[in-house]
Order: structure tokens, then sequence, then C-alpha cells
């Protein structure tokens, strides 16, 4: 008898190799009823295909639809959800650095995919992270259509893992939002930030081990746990940016403060001959932080260029619309601020001068003042 027909010896098998089959199942059960409930009609198939469908014919109806996507992942800060076992914001982290990166040009999420690889897998665990991403998702009515979990044993240790996604939304042609559209004397408006979002946490996590500090340690300028600060979920732009932009015309671009901070990120929207001129002390820098400059005697220049320093989201206004925009922030409960305005390029500079990021050879941002640190 062949050493591989049915009957022979047991040799090696999958679950020997160290990837458990009933084990993602069960994941599935737990995870399923948190994706169902992000599902609207446009939704067609359920769940458990092996593709994802959603029903664009509404998209029939518009005069010139262009798709928009986006994808990314939540980085290092998974090593300190893993490290206190707290799985269920995560989730939300990824939805906030996807689907906000298409909503900075006016697109409507439609559905969302996501992956995680991980070492082991622990159903109760994987259920938590997408649930977190399922609940996210309904907040900021996006259907999540498609996943996968991938066991990756002897490149993951057990207790880690990864976690990324893809988000797909439309915009009409006519509405979109970009450079094209600011004008000098356009105002920026600053949205806040919950925190650190999900961007800078390998420099975060470097100044932890440097100043020996432990995540159940309590912060009283945090008044809670380092480690439930630093776990605290990105904002969700969608559902405060979206409605605004159906109560006013006057918003001309935004740009979604991540990796890189204020300048860099913001200077990608603006149009060549353009600049933005930002009043570093307009806001109050939240005192995580500061906290993050303690431990590691970081440069504010670094904290500047690695953080987002409050500010999750950065929205260029028609000067008679800024009043709307920050009524409407305040009715999501999200605080905003006046923090610069747009001038030409070629006026002198007086602070710290930022063009030419994430190659794009566009506007240009001028940073002055200094912070006002809590």
């Amino acid at each position: 008898m062949s050493d591989n027909a049915p009957g022979a010896d047991a040799g090696l098998t999958y679950a020997a190799a160290g990837v458990d089959t009933e084990a993602g199942d069960a994941a599935v059960e737990l995870m399923k009823s948190a994706v169902a409930a992000t599902h609207g009609s446009a939704v067609v198939g359920g769940f458990g295909s092996f593709a994802g469908l959603f029903d664009a014919s509404a998209l029939a109806g518009m005069t010139h639809p262009l798709l928009a996507t986006s994808t990314d992942g939540v980085g290092t800060k998974v090593d300190l959800a893993r490290r206190l076992d707290k799985h269920d914001t995560i989730g939300q982290d990824l939805v906030g650095m996807v689907i906000d990166d298409i909503v900075v040009i006016g697109a409507r999420p439609l559905f969302m995919t996501d992956y995680i690889a991980c070492g082991k897998v622990v159903p109760e665990r994987i259920a938590a992270i997408v649930s977190g991403i399922a609940n996210a998702c309904k907040a900021c009515d996006t259907a999540l259509i498609g996943g996968e979990t991938a066991e990756h044993p002897g490149l993951l240790g057990e207790d880690e893992y990864d976690v990324a996604g893809a988000v797909t939304g439309v915009v009409e042609r006519d509405a979109m939002l970009g450079p094209d559209r600011v004008r000098t004397g356009d105002v920026v408006v600053g949205l806040a930030a919950s925190g650190l979002h999900s961007n800078g946490y390998s420099l975060v996590r470097s100044t932890l081990e440097h100043a020996d500090v432990g995540l159940e340690d309590h912060h009283e300028d945090f008044g809670r746990t380092v480690g439930e600060e630093l776990l605290e979920p990105t904002r969700l732009y969608a559902p405060i940016c979206l409605p605004m932009l159906e109560q006013t015309d006057g918003i001309r671009a935004m740009s979604h403060i991540t990796g890189g901070g204020l300048g860099a990120n913001l200077a990608r929207v603006l149009p060549a001959g353009l600049r933005a001129r930002v009043i570093r002390s307009s806001w109050l820098v939240p005192p995580v932080f500061s906290a993050v400059q303690a431990w590691g005697g970081v440069p504010v220049a670094d904290l500047e260029n690695t953080l987002n320093l409050g500010i999750g989201m950065a929205l260029v206004v028609d000067p008679d619309s800024v009043d709307d925009v920050q009524r409407l922030a305040s009715e999501h409960d999200c605080d905003s601020f006046v923090i610069g305005e747009i001038g030409d390029d070629n006026d002198p500079i007086e602070g710290t001068h930022i063009s030419g990021t994430k190659g794009v050879a566009g506007g240009s941002v001028e940073l002055i003042d200094d912070y006002r640190l809590a």
C-alpha cells in the first residue's frame, strides 16, 4: 500500500505542522453575527462565500462615478494589544486607517475586506479582532464582505498576529475633493484626534522601553493606565466628515493625518504655488504626546514628523463655511480648531517649511510658533 494511501500509517498532518483548521472554523462561527450586522441589501450571497459580492447597480444612477480604494494595516500597535491581551479595539484602528484615506477625497465607503495573519488561531482572539472591525464598519455604514485568517506557525509566535484591510468606495467625479479646489484665503480647520491613533508606535514602544514604563502603570495625566491610553482606538472621521460634505459645499480638501505628521500630510492636498501657514499654538496638544516626549527625550521635530500631535484630520475650508464645519464637528462630539490659512508659496518663510512629501510635488506647509503641550 502506498504511504500516501488511505489507511497507511499516520505521518505528519496539517495539525501537527501547526495549523488547526477546526480552530479556524470556530473563529468563523464566533465572528459571523458581527460581520453579518454590517450587511445591507447591497451585499449579495451573505457570509462564507469564496468572494464577497456587492450590488453596484446603485452606481448606475450616478453621473460619473469614480471608484476609490485604499489598503493599510495597524502597524506595531498590535504588539501592545497582544501584551495586554485586549483585542477588541484594534479593528477600529484598521477601519480608521483605510476608510478615512478615501473619505479625504469625498468618497463614500461601500465595502471592506480584512486579512489576519497569526502564529496560532485562538478563536476568541480572532473573533474579538474581527468584531472590532465589523463594529467600526457599521459605524461608517460600510459592509464587511470578506476576509481571511491565515495561520503561520514557525513564522509568527503563537501569540503574534498582524492585521490589514482594504476598502472600496465611490465618489462623483465633479464632487471629488483635492488640490484643484484650494484657494488663497481658505482656512485650515483641524479635527481633534482621539490619541496617538495608529502611527508612530515603533517610536512609542521604544520610549516605553527607554524609560522602563509598564503598560499597567497608572498615569495621573491620563487618568488611567499607560496601556489603556496607548490602546485608545483611532477616531473614525467618516461619520463626521461625510455628513459635512452633504450639509455644506465649502470644504475644498481634506487630509488624514497619519504617518509623517500634520505638515507632510497636509502638503499632499495643496496645489503647487500655495502654502498652508499653520499656527502650532492654535490647539492644545494632549498629554499622551508630552508623555512620549518625556519617556524618550524625543526632539519636538521628531514628534512633529512622526505623530499627529492631536490633529487627526485637517480640512481646507472656504472662509464662509468655517462656522458651519465647526458646528457640525461639535454635533458629532469632535473638537475642532482653526489652525491655519492658505497663502502664496512665495511669501517669506518664518517657520518650519515642508514640501515635496509622500512623492507629491504640490504645495507646502509652514509651521510657526510653539506647541502648547498639556
